[in-house]
């Protein structure tokens, strides 16, 4: 269903104290097709049929149960096109709405509910406002394009100061009201007599912070029954993703400031702490996961959100916090212990590819760690001022498209940019692996395994696919990660731009 200005207001899930009172609203709409009515109401961003009018006759059909309503705004929703509107579910849930087909929105009405009678005002003046555009549209035919472009413009903005004192003295008129609540939801709240900047334009910078200072102006987190308005979702997305600095501690910090205006454990809260941790969890921006780790660090893996997860889920969770926290950009990578080409065939002969078990590999890892010790090529032993860190498969189609385009671009920045390649092959099988390299020229990489199976790559680096690819300072610290081949070398000029900029404010 699309939200529109009309049909903008819906429902969500909230306990009520008036158990014994249970609903009915009956829908009267004179000229309606027989049909069926739903009542959808939303959470968030979902939306939920919450009940049915089945028997439907001449227009008029009743929604009625023994259990109240959850309080929130709902839509009814007709099978026969022309009836979908919102109207408002409160203490009062035994109620009448009624309209006339030939004009349905300027004849809706609602008997015992005064609240909907309010907002049945709101929406009857603002689309008849609309019709007046749709007039003056009409009036422009024939004009020129000039004349036509003025007269609208002068129109327009009679219209819209009429509309805003309409809003300003409506909203006024209701405070302390949820319809107030709802409606405010959707209201800018922005800069009014901005200060000129130097260059004598309106100072842009006090009007984004008015604006970012102000955006929760008026909202109630405590207040359940906002998440069942279509308004609260549409803010909070804007709000992360339009409204402040695109940088993980700020957004981390954000969410901390929301989290704070809650309840710990309501419906806000909860809700609050699934979309965002679903939402950073997700993101393919690199650094973002920081803002996932502390979700899950600071409110979900300590017992804080219950209500929100299984105890199922929590461990899934709780294990890929595990993992990417020690993965976050300006961390130290754990040292590799790998056999390169050379020693490749001679480890696997001490009996590394056939050993069954685990302990059949920890005996022959102690057997042999004599033999072992000079031939391990660790991560640790690369010393250049980046490691460009590679986890890929021989037989991974995706890789073998990637890891070569990578070593050719690389040469650009030969003798530009120090760096060195340490390029870990996730399986054991060596002939394929080895002829790869050679078939490709993959000669200016360091090209390990790990057939002794030493490292817990999936926990230590994360690799559930390949190609993976990091970057590392000369101290082995993560710097970027998870790039595509044709990513890397603008990461590394970029790096070392960044590194100049430094160089010359010291």
């Amino acid at each position: 269903m699309k939200k529109s200005i009309l049909t903008y207001l819906i429902a969500f899930t909230v306990t009520s104290t008036f158990f014994a009172q249970g609903y009915e609203i009956k829908v009267n709409f004179k000229g309606a097709k027989d049909t069926l009515y739903y009542l959808v109401k939303y959470t968030f961003d979902q939306q939920y049929i919450a009940d049915t009018a089945k028997h439907v006759k001449n227009g008029v059909g009743v929604f009625k149960g023994k259990t109240p309503l959850d309080k929130g705004v709902y839509t009814l929703v007709s099978q026969e096109k022309g009836i979908y509107f919102d109207f408002f579910v409160n203490e009062n849930q035994k109620f009448t709405i009624g309209s006339d087909m030939k004009d349905m929105v300027n004849n809706l009405k609602s008997t015992g509910n005064s609240e909907n009678e309010n907002f049945f005002a709101y929406v009857k003046y603002l689309s008849n406002k609309n019709r007046e555009v749709e007039t003056l549209k009409e009036k422009t035919k024939g004009k020129s394009k000039a004349d036509s472009a003025k007269f609208m413009n002068d129109n327009l903005k009679t219209l819209n100061d009429e509309v805003k004192k309409f809003e300003s003295d409506f909203m006024t008129k209701n405070k302390g009201t949820y319809l107030f609540d709802v409606l405010n939801l959707k209201t800018e709240k922005e800069a009014k007599d901005i200060p000129k900047a130097s260059n004598g334009r309106p100072d842009s910078v006090y009007q984004y912070y008015y604006y970012k200072n102000h955006f929760w102006d008026g909202v109630d987190f405590k207040d359940e029954r906002i998440i069942r308005t279509p308004f609260f979702d549409d803010r909070v997305k804007k709000y992360f993703d339009n409204v402040i600095v695109a940088n993980p501690d700020t957004v981390i910090s954000e969410i901390d400031k929301l989290l704070k205006k809650c309840n710990e454990g309501n419906l806000v809260y909860n809700l609050l702490i699934g979309h965002l941790t679903y939402k950073y969890e997700q993101s393919k921006i690199m650094g973002f996961d920081k803002v996932f780790c502390h979700i899950a660090g600071n409110y979900i893996v300590n017992g804080k959100a219950k209500a929100v997860y299984s105890e199922e889920t929590v461990e899934k969770i709780k294990e890929r916090y595990l993992i990417m926290k020690d993965l976050l950009l300006g961390a130290k990578v754990s040292e590799l212990y790998m056999i390169d080409t050379t020693h490749a065939k001679e480890v696997l002969k001490m009996g590394f590819d056939t050993a069954k078990t685990s302990k059949a590999v920890t005996d022959l890892y102690y057997k042999n760690l004599e033999k072992l010790t000079p031939m391990f090529r660790s991560l640790y032993q690369v010393k250049a001022k980046y490691t460009v860190l590679i986890f890929w498969a021989s037989d991974c189609g995706h890789c073998k498209t990637e890891i070569p385009k990578l070593h050719e671009k690389l040469k650009e920045l030969n003798g530009k940019i120090d760096h060195k390649v340490y390029a870990v092959q996730t399986k054991d099988d060596v002939n394929e692996w080895k002829k790869f390299i050679r078939d490709n020229k993959l000669s200016d990489f360091i090209h390990v395994f790990d057939p002794i199976h030493l490292n817990d790559l999936k926990t230590k680096f994360d690799i559930y696919s390949t190609p993976v690819i990091y970057i590392l300072d000369k101290d082995k610290n993560i710097v970027a990660k998870r790039l595509s081949a044709e990513q890397v070398n603008d990461m590394l000029n970029l790096l070392e731009d960044i590194e100049k900029e430094k160089a010359k404010k010291k």
